[in-house]
């Protein structure tokens, strides 16, 4: 490369110039901006530069291929390197910061619309269920249903073509009295006791359970304490007497049978929906009173009565209105500000994570009305058995039996109607199944 160079710089040890011309002064309060870089740009650097001026100065040395520098070697590609991975992960860690504030304010908003979904559909559940709770309560069968088992049950009815009333007189008469009712004072009066007894105001008070066990039993035993004292009535004549009653007797054991256990199972039933509309006044006074509405008073009134009043201030419209003024509250610059929202109302979270509870209370009504038509059915069972028992023991002809049990079941079909008509389980349903109880927020 020196044979290249000029002739004065060939020999000696240093540079020797000669100008015909004068330099200029240079003033000492200012330096080249080249002295500046010198002190802070590296060495390779500095070489780098004097050798593409001196290129760029002669063209001879725009031949001299430049020469190659390793990464490792060089601390400029380093320092490129490191700056723009430094700006890469700024980049990165700028959109995954902005990703997580949009996230939370996306999660805090669907956290309220899910809170406030679920308490606007809960208000509606509340009045739904309580209403249902009463009607199912005020149920026993309907009044069709009444008319056509009381008559059954009636000693004076002739549903099945006999009286029992009757039945009984004819009885006496044939098998105690030996068809002489007509001869002699004490027969008379045996028949006219026998009358009293079946007629006594006791017995006619008793409107659907007893009267025709009772009646009979009744006549047993005042037949039997005549016996004593009346030498025409003997033990055979009593025996065969209290076996054609016993197939009275026996039809109307099975129909009372039939009544009790329906009444027993109405009443457990109608226990259970009271114990339940307790634990619905809980829950909606929890609820009430969590979203700043007046709790319900209980007082001297029925507990529905004061149900079916305060459903008139806390209802489905006014939690729409209680929400619509939380969200202008927290409003600015035309956006809600869910996070704040949620901080300052977290009594918001605790009544949407207590909704199970309600939808619980849902299903145990709905397992009380299944249970109620399970009822009917047994007890439709039943009463069709002691109309079996009524033609076996020949009290009816099986053509009026067979009208009996086609008439009562066209009623509990009637009646199963009727009552899933007025309740309406289907709206109570649909309605619950709003409720997002599994998503419980923190």
């Amino acid at each position: 490369m020196l044979k290249h160079l000029p002739t004065e710089m060939k020999h000696g040890n240093g540079f020797e110039t000669t100008c015909n011309h004068s330099l200029p002064l240079v003033q000492p309060g200012k330096k080249s901006w080249t002295s500046k870089w010198m002190k802070v740009l590296p060495a390779p650097f500095i070489f780098l530069l004097t050798f593409q001026a001196a290129q760029a100065q002669d063209p001879e040395l725009k031949a001299i291929t430049s020469p190659v520098i390793k990464t490792q070697d060089t601390t400029i590609r380093k320092l490129v390197e490191e700056m723009q991975r430094i700006t890469d992960n700024d980049k990165t860690n700028s959109n995954a910061i902005q990703a997580l504030l949009q996230g939370k304010e996306i999660d805090n908003m669907s956290k309220y619309d899910l809170i406030k979904n679920n308490i606007i559909n809960a208000s509606e559940t509340y009045y739904l269920l309580n209403k249902k709770i009463i009607d199912l309560k005020s149920r026993t069968t309907t009044n069709n249903l009444d008319v056509f088992i009381t008559s059954l049950n009636n000693p004076e009815s002739k549903a099945l073509g006999f009286s029992l009333s009757d039945r009984i007189v004819e009885l006496v008469e044939k098998i105690i009295l030996k068809n002489k009712s007509d001869k002699g004072e004490k027969n008379s009066k045996i028949v006219e006791s026998t009358k009293s007894i079946i007629n006594s105001p006791i017995f006619q008070s008793f409107t659907s359970l007893t009267p025709p066990l009772a009646i009979a039993n009744s006549v047993m035993n005042f037949l039997h304490s005549v016996s004593v004292n009346n030498k025409q009535i003997n033990q055979k004549s009593l025996q065969d007497f209290e076996k054609e009653l016993n197939k009275y007797v026996v039809y109307y054991t099975a129909l009372n049978d039939a009544n009790q256990k329906f009444e027993y199972g109405l009443n457990f039933n109608k226990d259970q929906l009271s114990l339940l509309q307790d634990n619905l006044f809980d829950h909606l006074s929890f609820t009430a009173t969590s979203l700043k509405f007046p709790a319900p008073q209980k007082g001297n009134k029925p507990l529905s009565q004061t149900m079916n009043e305060y459903f008139y201030e806390f209802k489905k419209e006014k939690v729409v209105e209680y929400f619509g003024q939380l969200e202008t509250k927290y409003t600015k610059n035309k956006r809600i500000d869910y996070e704040s929202l949620l901080r300052e109302n977290p009594n918001l979270k605790e009544v949407n994570n207590q909704l199970e509870d309600l939808v619980l209370q849902t299903k145990r009504f709905e397992n009380l009305y299944n249970e109620y038509f399970t009822l009917l059915d047994s007890y439709y069972t039943k009463v069709n058995n002691s109309l079996k028992i009524a033609q076996d023991n020949g009290l009816a002809d099986k053509s009026i039996i067979d009208n009996k049990q086609a008439e009562f079941r066209n009623l509990k079909t009637d009646a199963v109607q009727e009552i899933q008509a007025s309740i309406n389980i289907r709206e109570l349903y649909s309605n619950t199944e709003k409720i997002k109880y599994r998503y419980r927020i923190f």
